[in-house]
């Protein structure tokens, strides 16, 4: 199962850290943050992965399945 909302199609975002050393460099690298995905119900049955934003706005209540 990919890590994207099937709703909202948030997917994976790059970020970094800044480090301020008091002008030292001090290169860091890069993370991948992810989507917060939880188990949402639907009503005709079954569950899919969803992110929490679209959880707590209740877009799964209208969600149809292709």
């Amino acid at each position: 199962m990919a890590k994207v909302c099937p709703l909202c199609k948030k997917g994976s975002q790059m970020s970094t850290t800044r480090v301020l050393l008091r002008g030292k460099y001090n290169p860091t690298k890069k993370t991948r943050k992810y989507p917060n995905l939880q188990w949402g119900h639907l009503p005709q049955g079954g569950r899919i992965k969803i992110c929490t934003d679209c959880l707590k706005k209740g877009k799964h209540l209208n969600y149809k399945p292709k």
